[in-house]
């Protein structure tokens, strides 16, 4: 019965050990064989030792790159948290046309990637665009957007503002988890709106703020579609040149697979160190109802 059990577990389980072996943990040790090689993808690659870690220390664009990363990720992922927190807690009180409104705030999520680069691509010109004709309207003064590298970043960040769907969905799923108990006890006590989110709310729904955190910052070192499609090469002077960009035209476009696969580790040891930092962090604030899972 034991071996009966176990093989159709593993029957089970196929699928993803499957995929997983093949789409993630395959490509994924290749990459690293890769990086110590010199490989055009058109001639047998030849072994380079850790010659292709050594030109990443003096790659000017290598720094450019991480620079336009670590400054998307500290500021759209802290404003994503905060927006997609905000949205799900209106759309956990009760009115009328609550699923409609849900709907409406979770469609730009599933909206593809392309589809949605090419409407903000008309958002965000300069000259017939909707972005301008609002701050004409309102009598500030247009903007250059993607075509000026002091609004080119801000520009994406606004962008990935309108894709938090995901994000408030576990928010609600969260906030739906929260006793009612708790916040009926703390208006019993006297405590105002702002106090019940900062000692309730907050507290509770610590577990899927961590949660949340950690995939943004994953997410946002990733991203990729947008950036290649609106400003191709990383222009304006190189300041959308984020890494995932950079790593495509390294290996894709300039045919310098090794050299991009050493750069692919590079990337993958920041974000772990991110993560794990966020983890380590997380003691000191996640509160978790049945103790501290450790």
């Amino acid at each position: 019965m034991r071996r009966k059990e176990a093989v159709d577990g593993y029957l089970f389980v196929a699928p993803w050990l499957i995929g997983f072996v093949f789409l993630i943990g395959g490509p994924m040790a290749a990459s690293l064989a890769i990086a110590f090689m010199h490989w055009d993808l058109f001639s047998a690659p030849t072994w380079a030792g850790f010659d292709n870690f050594r030109l990443l220390l003096n790659d000017r664009l290598v720094g450019v790159s991480l620079y336009n990363t670590a400054f998307f990720t500290a500021i759209s992922v802290p404003l994503n948290l905060a927006a997609a927190l905000g949205a799900a807690m209106l759309l956990n009180l009760r009115m009328r046309f609550r699923s409609v409104f849900r709907t409406a705030f979770y469609l730009p999520a599933v909206m593809p990637a392309v589809a949605n680069a090419i409407l903000w691509f008309w958002i965000l010109n300069p000259e017939v665009g909707l972005a301008n004709s609002v701050l004409r309207m309102v009598g500030l003064p247009e903007l250059q957007w993607l075509y000026d590298p002091t609004t080119s970043k801000p520009a994406f960040i606004i962008m990935n503002l309108w894709s938090i769907g995901n994000t408030m969905v576990i928010f609600l799923a969260g906030l739906q988890g929260i006793p009612q108990t708790l916040y009926d006890a703390a208006l019993v006590d006297g405590a105002n709106a702002w106090q019940k989110f900062r000692a309730v709310t907050v507290p509770m729904l610590s577990p899927v703020i961590l949660f949340n955190l950690v995939l943004g910052i994953i997410a946002s070192f990733q991203i990729f579609t947008s950036a290649f499609l609106l400003t191709s090469d990383g222009g304006p002077e190189q300041s959308t040149l984020f890494s995932v960009l950079y790593l495509y035209r390294l290996g894709f476009e300039q045919f310098r697979m090794g050299y991009a696969s050493a750069y692919a580790w590079v990337v993958f040891v920041v974000i772990l160190v991110f993560s794990l930092v966020q983890l380590r962090l997380s003691r000191s604030w996640v509160y978790y109802e049945g103790g501290d899972p450790r």
